[in-house]
């Protein structure tokens, strides 16, 4: 499938790139980001993927995280695909800024509105995988996923659903119980129709009580004055629960005086960084 770069620009001893293709599975030209670690150039380095949250496009995260040094130093291919389709003139698209464009929420849509355009969980567990894997220098078999608020919902979700796929898995303020909460029961609903047993494929906190393994260590950072915390849209505490009672280890820190924005997300990124090179160059 053909890629048409965009942008490339070094940094740390790196390139990050950004592409547009034809997307097979959401029926319209899609943008992805790719940070080439200085390591590319001689050889496949393991790759971690990106999943960023509502109003996002792949641009919010290379921009704004700081996440280029540490990515050099661990040799780590880092892909930031955007978060929906854009531009394909569905009645509603372009209503609110928490369902529709900006926010695809890592689901398959089933409704018929829908669902020929909003398969962003298949465009980013198969379709952009393969595109990465048959076009840059990345070894398949070392491949890692974080994300943040609806991408963190993201990365949980990808990690659970498909058992070995991924190394490690990690999350800045995720919505961990989207059933429950006003954005996951919108989006979802508007999605995947009102069946309310079909939410549950895509909650992570319903997901980890049936995980089969192997092993997955979990990290979360949450600011402790997030307002979506507080307004009950992240529910960390039931995942938690989840993972404890199915001996799931998690580490979930609470980070005194931080928000949910990317200045949170900059200061704890490095760790993250680290937390995945700890499994993908092992």
């Amino acid at each position: 499938m053909a890629l048409k770069q965009v942008s490339s620009s070094k940094c740390f001893g790196g390139l990050q790139k950004v592409f547009e293709h034809d997307s097979v599975e959401l029926k319209c030209k899609m943008k992805f980001a790719v940070y080439l670690p200085p390591k590319a150039e001689t050889g496949k380095c393991p790759v971690l993927y990106w999943l960023s949250g509502l109003t996002c496009t792949e641009q919010n995260f290379i921009s704004k995280s700081g996440y280029h040094q540490a990515a050099s130093e661990h040799g780590l291919v880092v892909i930031a695909p955007d978060t929906s389709p854009r531009g394909c003139n569905i009645k509603g698209e372009e209503d609110s800024w928490d369902f529709g464009t900006g926010a695809g929420f890592y689901v398959d849509a089933t409704e018929d509105l829908w669902k020929t355009n909003y398969r962003m969980y298949s465009y980013v567990t198969k379709e952009l995988p393969q595109l990465v894997n048959d076009n840059f220098p990345v070894d398949p078999q070392r491949m890692s996923v974080f994300g943040h608020s609806m991408g963190g919902h993201g990365a949980l979700i990808c990690a659970l659903k498909n058992p070995g796929k991924y190394k490690s898995v990690s999350a800045f303020a995720p919505l961990c119980n989207p059933v429950l909460c006003r954005w996951g029961k919108k989006a979802f609903t508007g999605y995947l129709g009102t069946d309310q047993s079909k939410w549950e494929a895509y909650d992570a906190t319903y997901l980890v009580k049936s995980y089969p393994g192997p092993q997955l260590d979990i990290l979360i950072d949450q600011g402790k004055e997030d307002e979506f915390l507080s307004d009950g849209q992240l529910l960390p505490d039931n995942f938690i629960a989840a993972c404890t009672e199915k001996k799931i280890p998690v580490v979930f820190r609470l980070q005194e005086g931080y928000d949910h924005s990317y200045y949170f997300i900059a200061t704890f990124i490095a760790d993250h960084i680290r937390h995945h090179a700890k499994y993908l160059n092992a």
